[in-house]
């Protein structure tokens, strides 16, 4: 039943990623109708999950992950008004959740991968004259794409990471 109500987390997570970045790519806003009940739901379902038998420390590294990744996004809004939208910030706290159940690994790949992503788009477009350093990006949809690779590879690759600098 733990896996079960896991999986259920990350399949809606999967739902609300497929609409919120076709709702910010359209009108870059992500809505609160959406994003604040996905606390309420990945909360319930994460704990769920440890009454029926996961570890309780990934619920706790789940909370302090969404507090972090919430309080860095609140903090580039507030260095840079406009440069990050608030529905941003709310999603940054969702996205930590998942990320940090996973692992801190998955949260820091995660983060920084939407920051890559992100800005080698906004690269290849100002390169390609369909954007300029003052044009209006969305930037949902690549922390949703930074997320699922955080949520999908992020483990492995900052053990791997991590390996490396022991070794060098």
């Amino acid at each position: 039943m733990s896996l079960f109500l896991i999986v259920i987390a990350y399949v809606y997570l999967a739902s609300v990623s497929i609409v919120l970045t076709l709702i910010d790519v359209r009108s870059h806003r992500l809505p609160n109708a959406i994003v604040l009940p996905s606390y309420a739901v990945l909360a319930m379902l994460f704990t769920g999950a440890c009454l029926f038998g996961a570890p309780w420390q990934n619920l706790l590294r789940a909370a302090i992950a969404a507090a972090t990744l919430f309080a860095f996004y609140w903090l580039l809004r507030a260095i840079r008004s406009g440069g990050m939208g608030g529905g941003d910030v709310k999603l940054a706290g969702v996205l930590g959740a998942a990320l940090g159940w996973i692992g801190w690994g998955s949260l820091v790949v995660g983060a920084f991968a939407a920051f890559l992503i992100g800005g080698l788009v906004g690269l290849a477009l100002i390169a390609t004259r369909r954007a300029s350093r003052t044009t209006s990006i969305p930037f949902g949809p690549f922390m949703l794409v930074g997320a699922w690779i955080g949520i999908a590879v992020g483990e492995p690759l900052s053990r791997g990471y991590l390996t490396l600098l022991a070794i060098g």
